[in-house]
C-alpha cells in the first residue's frame, strides 16, 4: 500500500483502470451533518438525548437502516429493540427525504478530480450504500449526478457493499474485465468489496470508517484529496 503523506509526490505505481467506480459518502459527499441533524431530531421525537455530530460520524456508512439501529443502541453494533427501531425507521426517512442535501457539500478537490477523470477518458460509474431516494437528489443538487454513467445505490440490487455484487455488476454493465477496474472509496466495506470483486482500490484519508484509520484495512494507495489523483492515474 501507498501513502501520500504532506502532499509530497513520489515515484510511486501508476494505476490506468479503464473504469473508476466512486462512493459517496465520506468519499464525494460529506454527508454526515445533514444525517446528525436527522438522527439528533429522530432522538428528540423518541424523547432520548441527541448524539451529536462528531458520535454520528463514526455511524455512517452502511445504508440508513444501520444508522438507525446504531442512533437508537448508541454503539456501532449491538442489539436493536425490534419494537423501537419500527418506530424509528419511518421518522428517520421522513426527515431525510427533507434534508438529504441541506448541509452537505463535495468534499475539497472533489470536482476537480472528476473534471481529471473525464478529462483523461475514464469510465466514471457511482456505487453507493446509500438508496435510491437519497441517492439521485443528492448528486443531483451538488451537481455530479451526471459525471456517472451508471449510479448503483444500496437498494438497487440484492446485495450491497461489502458484496462484491454491486462492483460486478458495474463491471458488467460496462463490459469492462473487473481486473481493470478500480472503486474510489473511504470504508473498509469499500476495501473488502473492492478485493472480493478484482478491483484495485484508492481510499481517501477524510472519509467514514467507524473511527478506525483507513490504512488499516490494506488499501492500494490512501490519499488526502481527489485533486491528487492526477499523479496515479
Amino acid at each position: 500500500m501507498y501513502i501520500l503523506l504532506n502532499n509530497t509526490k513520489r515515484n510511486m505505481k501508476k494505476f490506468n483502470p479503464k473504469l473508476i467506480i466512486i462512493d459517496v459518502d465520506g468519499t464525494l459527499v460529506d454527508s454526515a451533518p445533514d444525517l446528525a441533524y436527522c438522527v439528533d431530531e429522530l432522538m428528540v421525537t423518541m424523547g432520548r438525548e441527541k448524539w451529536g455530530e462528531e458520535k454520528v460520524r463514526h455511524w455512517v456508512g452502511n445504508g440508513v437502516p444501520k444508522l438507525v439501529e446504531r442512533s437508537l443502541i448508541g454503539e456501532l453494533e449491538g442489539t436493536v429493540n425490534k419494537s423501537d427501531y419500527n418506530q424509528a425507521y419511518p421518522i428517520f426517512l421522513n426527515l431525510y427525504a427533507k434534508n438529504t442535501s441541506i448541509r452537505s457539500s463535495l468534499y475539497p478537490g472533489v470536482r476537480e478530480g472528476l473534471d481529471y477523470m473525464q478529462a483523461q477518458g475514464y469510465t466514471l460509474g457511482c456505487v453507493t450504500n446509500k438508496a435510491e431516494q437519497f441517492t439521485l437528489p443528492i448528486l443531483k443538487k451538488l451537481g455530479i449526478f451526471n459525471d456517472f454513467g451508471l449510479v448503483i445505490s444500496g437498494d438497487t440490487l440484492e446485495k450491497k457493499k461489502p458484496d462484491p455484487l454491486p462492483l460486478l455488476h458495474a463491471a458488467e454493465f460496462f463490459d469492462i474485465n473487473p481486473k481493470n477496474a478500480m472503486m474510489l472509496g473511504d470504508s473498509i466495506s469499500d476495501v473488502k468489496a473492492s478485493r472480493a470483486a478484482g478491483f484495485e482500490i484508492i481510499c481517501m484519508s477524510y472519509g467514514y470508517n467507524h473511527g478506525n484509520d483507513i490504512c488499516d484495512a490494506n488499501p492500494d494507495l490512501v490519499i488526502d484529496s481527489m485533486a491528487e489523483l492526477k499523479y496515479y492515474l
